[in-house]
């Protein structure tokens, strides 16, 4: 009866639920209900590639425009696009190598990631262009602007010289990474090629940024916030409108989300072909 009287005392005090830990934990279990295993990884790759990109790309500009004994315009702009090539054949194949939330929203708009990556794809993205800003603020200390961007004509010039470029770019990069029927093997020359191009053409004008976040990094270790909306506005309407340019051509009656790989289809037909096995000619009226 004792044991009895005090199983009953404790009773109410038993059915209290254990109070669970509030915050973190319930991050943590919603993030891996919506988000696949390896997505961090995608997060931290984008957080490096956009580091190197903004490190290679404003130092080399800074350095230029200090003094272009040491490196010339024409050299930033080959740094640019070597460092964007780079960095495609580097950690294309773990996050799709980005490096700008432009490109980041145009994938998104044609379905070629899920809309509830582009967040941490653009706060990956915001984090290494800043951080690779203020390393070269302390490195290049003698420099007031760290390879800032800021319009040297009109603002309306420069937003038209920025949404042309940044088509370009994106329009470029569209057909080597979504097209089954592209060489996915050139993405890196294609797409760096084309950077390096267009920041020679539009250097002069508006910088050649294509990239809101490698004019925002630079923007804040440097305080120039002139002209900023050019960089954010410009790049997000020429990489919409460059990929969905490019969606109305493809070659193919397939959503981008249904694409695979060019890299893969290219290696197979290769394989095939190594076997003596003959791949499908598509009909010449495809071409």
């Amino acid at each position: 009866m004792a044991t009895t009287d005090h199983q009953n005392k404790l009773a109410p005090f038993d059915q209290n639920p254990t109070p669970q830990e509030p915050g973190i934990s319930f991050v943590c279990k919603s993030f891996q209900t919506y988000y696949p295993p390896d997505f961090p990884r995608k997060v931290f790759a984008e957080i490096i590639a956009s580091y190197l990109l903004v490190f290679v790309t404003c130092g080399s500009a800074a350095i230029s425009a200090f003094d272009e004994n040491k490196i010339s315009r024409l050299g930033a702009s080959i740094a640019g696009g070597l460092i964007v090539a780079a960095m495609i054949y580097a950690v294309g194949h773990v996050s799709g190598a980005h490096m700008n939330p432009g490109l980041t929203l145009a994938f998104a708009a044609v379905r070629h990631i899920p809309w509830k990556q582009v967040p941490f794809y653009a706060a990956a993205q915001l984090i290494g262009a800043i951080s690779a800003s203020f390393t070269l603020r302390v490195l290049l200390h003698a420099i007031k602007h760290i390879g800032t961007t800021s319009p040297s004509w009109s603002n309306f010039q420069s937003l038209v010289m920025e949404i042309v470029v940044t088509f370009s770019m994106m329009f470029i990069a569209s057909a080597v990474t979504i097209d089954t029927k592209a060489v996915g093997e050139l993405a890196g020359i294609a797409v760096g090629f084309i950077v390096c191009i267009t920041s020679i053409l539009v250097g002069p004008i508006s910088g050649g940024s294509m990239n809101p976040a490698r004019t925002i990094g630079p923007a804040l270790a440097s305080a120039q916030y002139k002209g900023i909306w050019v960089y954010v506005v410009g790049p997000a309407i020429g990489t919409l409108t460059g990929t969905w340019s490019y969606n109305l051509i493809r070659m193919t009656d397939k959503p981008v989300d249904a694409i695979s790989p060019r890299s893969v289809s290219f290696q197979l037909r290769r394989m095939r072909s190594q076997d003596g096995e003959v791949p499908n000619k598509e009909p010449v009226n495809d071409l």
